[in-house]
This record gives structure tokens, C-alpha cells and sequence, in this order.
């Protein structure tokens, strides 16, 4: 028994791209594709559902705004890191100066 395949997002719109084009039917491209013609309708629900978000306001779908989010965070607490690492760098050598060390 096979396992689930696992299609990249690039071979997924490719396929929604050719299903929308209609040359060739749901079955037809599930030949071409070895994919249930179930699955590319799945898959061109979902494209078209989040079509209307590429024209809103902003302009990004919603996984490249969370990505910007997530990766505004990680900047964040990178920068909070870095102080706080700075602040006991600074601690230390203080603490080493009165003991009489370094």
C-alpha cells in the first residue's frame, strides 16, 4: 500500500493553473497528473477561495503576512537578546574589575 504523497505548492498550482485553462477535462488531468480528479477540484476551490485575498488591501496572502509577522518576532527577540547579552557582558567585567581579576 502506498503512503500519501506530498505535492509542492509550485506542482499544485500548476495543475489548478491547467484546470482553470479547461483544455482537458478533471479525469484527463488526473491521468496526466496520477491524481483523483477529486483532488485537483480540492485543490481549485482552495486557489480560487484565496484568489480574492491577492486584491485586497495590502496585496499579500494571509501565509506571506504571517510569515512577515513570524519573522518580525524573531527580529524583535533577536534585538532583545542582543541587549541583554550586552547587559550582563557589561555586568561581568564590572563584577571581575571589583573582585580585582581580569
Amino acid at each position: 500500500m502506498k503512503g500519501r504523497r506530498r505535492h509542492s505548492a509550485g506542482f499544485k498550482a500548476q495543475v489548478v493553473l491547467e484546470a482553470l485553462r479547461g483544455d482537458l477535462t478533471l479525469a484527463e488531468l488526473g491521468s496526466k497528473h496520477q491524481l483523483h480528479p477529486t483532488q485537483i477540484n480540492v485543490w481549485k476551490t482552495e486557489a480560487l477561495k484565496g484568489l480574492a485575498t491577492l486584491f485586497e488591501k495590502g496585496g499579500l496572502p494571509h501565509a506571506e503576512v504571517s510569515k512577515e509577522k513570524e519573522t518580525a518576532e524573531l527580529e524583535r527577540k533577536v534585538g532583545q537578546l542582543t541587549m541583554e547579552n550586552h547587559f550582563l557582558k557589561k555586568s561581568w567585567e564590572s563584577y571581575q574589575i571589583k573582585r580585582g581579576g581580569k
